[in-house]
């Protein structure tokens, strides 16, 4: 690991926002760390080191040993990267391991079963001092059952969270495409920041069966409708066949969204939220 690489990982360990406020660090794809000043979150972490990737895995899995709790928002690998979650539970013993209700079972082979909270639309999660509320996402695991909430039978197999921690709401959506009542729900939890896909969809990557997300100008628009004050990109720099354009986002945001704040990090970086309540 490059010294760039390490000296993030230990910004992230390092990182103690005040109270009322919320570290947010970009860990690839739709990975993030999420840290409080008591309690710390990992969602959708992908650090497995694949040959198509654009750019390496900025922390280890040992590293993120100070989280209480994982997250991921559906099994797809980048999102559920099973084969580090051992390392995980070894580096974090206490932490919990939330994943839709659906892929519990497989989760369970991975860390400890009693580890591994099944997670469903609307049943709040306490993680520490977060709250974690499921929400809907319309995906699929391949282009033949796209795009559908993945009903198992009566089960959401595709989610996004609303976290709330450090004074902060954020909504990290997975991948998902716009579904009717979908920007009224998210108003409702008063969302401050999103963290939104915008690598969209194509026929061309659909015939190479990879299920597609909104798009920059679909997000904005969301994000918009929402009443977020800021937005995130993510789901657009990893992988060459699967990519977008943040600058497509911040283009559009501007022209017709002005007062929607658009916060680009690069790979890899983060920054403290506090929101003006």
């Amino acid at each position: 690991m490059s010294e760039m690489l390490r000296s993030y990982a230990r910004r992230i360990a390092e990182t103690r926002p005040p109270d009322g406020a919320l570290a947010i660090f970009w860990i690839g794809q739709a990975g993030f760390v999420l840290r409080a000043a008591r309690t710390a979150l990992v969602v959708d972490a992908f650090l497995s080191d694949r040959s198509d990737r654009l750019a390496p895995a900025p922390v280890a899995a040992e590293e993120l040993g100070f989280a209480d709790a994982f997250l991921a928002t559906h099994e797809h690998r980048d999102h559920l990267d099973l084969p580090t979650w051992p390392r995980f539970a070894a580096a974090a013993p206490r932490a919990r391991f939330v994943v839709p209700a659906p892929v519990a079972a497989g989760a369970g082979e991975a860390v400890p079963r009693e580890c591994v909270v099944a997670a469903r639309p609307g049943a709040e999660i306490v993680l520490g001092e977060a709250r974690v509320t499921p929400v809907p996402a319309r995906h699929g695991v391949h282009v033949a059952d796209a795009y559908s909430f993945g009903l198992v039978p009566g089960e959401h197999r595709y989610l996004g969270y609303v976290v709330e921690l450090g004074g902060v709401r954020v909504y990290h959506a997975g991948d998902t495409i716009r579904y009717d009542g979908m920007a009224e729900r998210l108003r409702a939890l008063a969302v401050d920041v999103a963290l939104l896909p915008i690598n969209g969809r194509s026929p061309e990557r659909e015939a190479q069966d990879l299920v597609g997300n909104l798009d920059a100008r679909e997000a904005a628009d969301l994000a918009a409708d929402v009443g977020v004050a800021t937005i995130v990109p993510m789901h657009y720099e990893l992988f060459a066949r699967n990519s977008g354009r943040a600058a497509d986002l911040v283009e559009y945001a501007a022209a017709t969204h002005p007062q929607l704040t658009v916060v680009v990090l690069g790979r890899y970086d983060g920054f403290v939220y506090a929101p003006a309540r």
